[in-house]
């Protein structure tokens, strides 16, 4: 029989690894289960032949301040980088060069103006209708039911915002942060995106990303951290069953099983539903198929030369979305390796390697404006990436809190206020791992160990959740 520990976390992304740092940080005997052979879920990294590839390419912005919360916690800030200012170079394949959205020095919701005025994919008709639509959007309650009932697109369409102004501005963002089009995604969802990243402070939707492959900068680091913190971690353990007997909870993992006083689910939706026990969350029957899933394919090119100045262009006009640099971290020490990410990508998900690359080379060469050749060619797919944000999704997303005993829910699906992001993600964790805690210190009269989270602060308010902490770019 294995010992009794106080907490058992199934699942090893970034929220079961926040949620079972915070516990183990507060003194708690944590044991980690993680299916896959490393920890980092969905943000990990391979190796193909000499070369180090992320699954997909991840930014975060500056109003992502819990998942850099969990950076400092794991001692790799320093590798990842914060763009000082937002800039986002924009190719066209109608357009010789391309154009910037700068923000400049003046506060939120002006510091975009003068870029979004010379923004020449658009006319300037539908540059100067911007504003209208971005003021209004200021003033949408993303919490509430009639916004989350509502598609972006009929709002955007409401206020003035054409079919190309939504596919060359709004989408240019949105697709990228919500994996979905503005005509599929609610617009509670959209109004969080856009309200914390680009209309409540400046420095905001200042974009940073790894500078060392995502197994180096999550997987690794978490599992030094959560083992020198005192905690147990098990790789290539999946948990296949999970009930409660007595006043503990069994979690089974094939033929092995695990004793615990509480439990933190942080694993994918259709997995949390089998592994639930009836009535555990207020949830119909069938919850997770209803809130659905969204792909996510990432085209990874080598060429022979340089076809790119800066580490990422985003493009309107073509099928390409953003590319980034990826030749520094990859290992690649000759020409240049490029990712293509395709977010809300339903057309690709399936198709096969040599259709993609006739659909996306020659676009990614026309955007990019080079004949250069290609030394290797693939494609990474994440079918399950994200939930689908569409209208009437906040319904299907549950807090952390169940109506079991000890078991407690994390996962960027859940009833965060964020899209499904890498914040999102660690912020489920740490709203888990406070809500078991507390739960902890109730029955064991305030033990102090259990009411503090000594590197991840838990104790947020639902509005606190979705209001970023600022940053200072000076501490960056």
């Amino acid at each position: 029989m294995t010992p009794l520990r106080d907490v058992v976390v199934v699942g090893g992304g970034l929220a079961g690894i926040t949620a079972a740092l915070a516990c183990a940080d507060a003194g708690l005997d944590v044991t980690l289960l993680e299916s896959r052979r490393h920890l980092g879920g969905l943000t990990h990294s391979f190796r193909r032949g000499e070369i180090e590839v992320d699954n997909g390419q991840h930014v975060f912005l500056r109003c992502c301040t819990a998942y850099q919360e969990l950076l400092r916690r794991l001692g790799v800030s320093d590798k990842a980088f914060l763009q000082p200012k937002l800039a986002i170079p924009v190719r066209s394949p109608r357009l010789a060069e391309p154009v910037w959205l700068r923000r400049n020095g003046l506060p939120a919701p002006l510091h975009l103006a003068d870029s979004v005025l010379k923004y020449r994919p658009l006319r300037l008709a539908d540059r100067l209708r911007f504003a209208g639509a971005a003021l209004a959007l200021r003033g949408v309650d993303p919490a509430a039911p009639s916004s989350d009932a509502q598609s972006f697109a009929t709002w955007l369409a409401t206020h003035g915002q054409s079919a190309d102004a939504v596919t060359k501005l709004w989408d240019l963002v949105g697709i990228a942060t919500l994996n979905a089009p503005a005509t599929d995604a609610s617009l509670g969802l959209a109004a969080t995106v856009f309200q914390l990243g680009l209309l409540t402070d400046a420095a905001a939707a200042d974009i940073g990303w790894s500078k060392v492959p995502l197994r180096k900068l999550h997987g690794d680091p978490a599992h030094f951290a959560l083992t020198s913190a005192g905690a147990k971690v098990a790789t290539a353990t999946k948990v296949t069953g999970l009930r409660r007997e007595g006043n503990e909870w069994l979690v089974s993992a094939g033929e092995t099983s695990v004793t615990a006083r509480a439990v933190v689910l942080a694993v994918p939706p259709a997995a949390a539903e089998r592994l639930l026990p009836p009535g555990s969350v207020d949830l119909p029957e069938g919850w997770a198929a209803g809130l659905g899933s969204s792909p996510i394919v990432n085209v990874h090119v080598v060429f022979d030369r340089r076809v790119m100045d800066q580490p990422f262009v985003a493009a309107v006009d073509s099928p390409v979305q953003w590319v980034f640099d990826r030749t520094e971290p990859s290992g690649v020490d000759s020409g240049q390796y490029v990712a293509v990410s395709m977010s809300a990508a339903d057309e690709l998900i399936d198709a096969p390697v040599h259709a993609i690359r006739e659909r996306l080379l020659p676009a990614l060469r026309e955007v990019l404006g080079t004949g250069a050749g290609v030394r290797d060619f693939f494609v990474t797919r994440e079918r399950h990436a994200t939930f689908r944000p569409a209208p009437g999704c906040a319904a299907l997303r549950p807090g952390p809190v169940t109506g079991a005993d000890g078991l407690v829910l994390a996962g960027a699906w859940t009833a965060t206020g964020w899209p499904a992001t890498m914040e999102g993600a660690v912020r489920s964790g740490v709203a888990a791992a406070g809500a078991l805690l507390e739960q902890h210190a109730e029955k064991k009269g305030g033990d102090p160990r259990m009411t503090t989270l000594t590197s991840i602060r838990g104790e947020q308010s639902a509005d606190e959740a979705r209001r970023p902490r600022r940053v200072p770019e000076e501490q960056v």
